[in-house]
C-alpha cells in the first residue's frame, strides 16, 4: 500500500495594518488614480477660495474704479501681501478650474460609454487630462504674469 505524500503547506498571505509614513510614499498609483485624487483636491481649492472667487468677481465687474483697484492689486499688491502672491493664488484657481473641469469631463465620459472603458481607456484618458490641463494651466500662466 503507498501512502499519499502529505500536502505542502504554503504560506499563507500576511494582512498587516499599513504605516503611512513608511508605506504610502512607496506605493506607485496609476494616472487614474492620480487624476481622482487631483480631483478632489482641485474640489476642494476652489470650495475653499470661494470668498476669494467672488471678491474678484465684485471688485473687477462693480464699477471702473473697483477695477482699477481689483488691477492694482495683482499688479502692486494690497497691505503686506506683494502683488505675486494674489497671481499664485489666482493660477491655483485657474488650474482647479481646469483640471476638475476637464477630469469631471472624462468621468462623465466614462459614466455614458461603460461599455467602451478599458484599462487602456483609463489609462490614457488620466495621462490626456493631466497633460492638457497641466498645458492650459502653463499658457494662462504664461498670459497671467505678463509673458505675452
Amino acid at each position: 500500500m503507498s501512502e499519499l505524500a502529505p500536502p505542502i503547506r504554503t504560506k499563507r498571505p500576511e494582512f498587516r495594518n499599513i504605516n503611512a509614513l513608511t508605506d504610502l510614499p512607496s506605493y506607485r498609483l496609476p494616472p487614474a488614480g492620480w487624476v481622482s485624487i487631483l480631483h478632489r483636491i482641485s474640489g476642494f481649492i476652489m470650495f475653499l477660495l470661494m470668498p476669494f472667487i467672488i471678491w474678484m468677481f465684485d471688485t473687477s465687474v462693480s464699477s471702473e474704479i473697483s477695477f482699477a483697484k481689483f488691477k492694482a492689486v495683482f499688479n502692486i499688491g494690497a497691505g503686506f501681501v506683494p502683488g505675486f502672491l494674489f497671481k499664485l493664488v489666482a493660477l491655483a484657481l485657474i488650474w482647479a478650474y481646469l483640471h476638475h473641469f476637464i477630469a469631471g469631463l472624462r468621468h462623465l465620459w466614462m459614466d455614458t460609454s461603460h461599455d467602451a472603458v478599458t484599462k487602456e481607456f483609463g489609462a490614457s484618458s488620466a495621462k490626456f487630462t493631466l497633460v492638457l490641463s497641466l498645458g492650459l494651466t502653463v499658457v494662462l500662466a504664461a498670459k497671467l504674469f505678463g509673458l505675452y
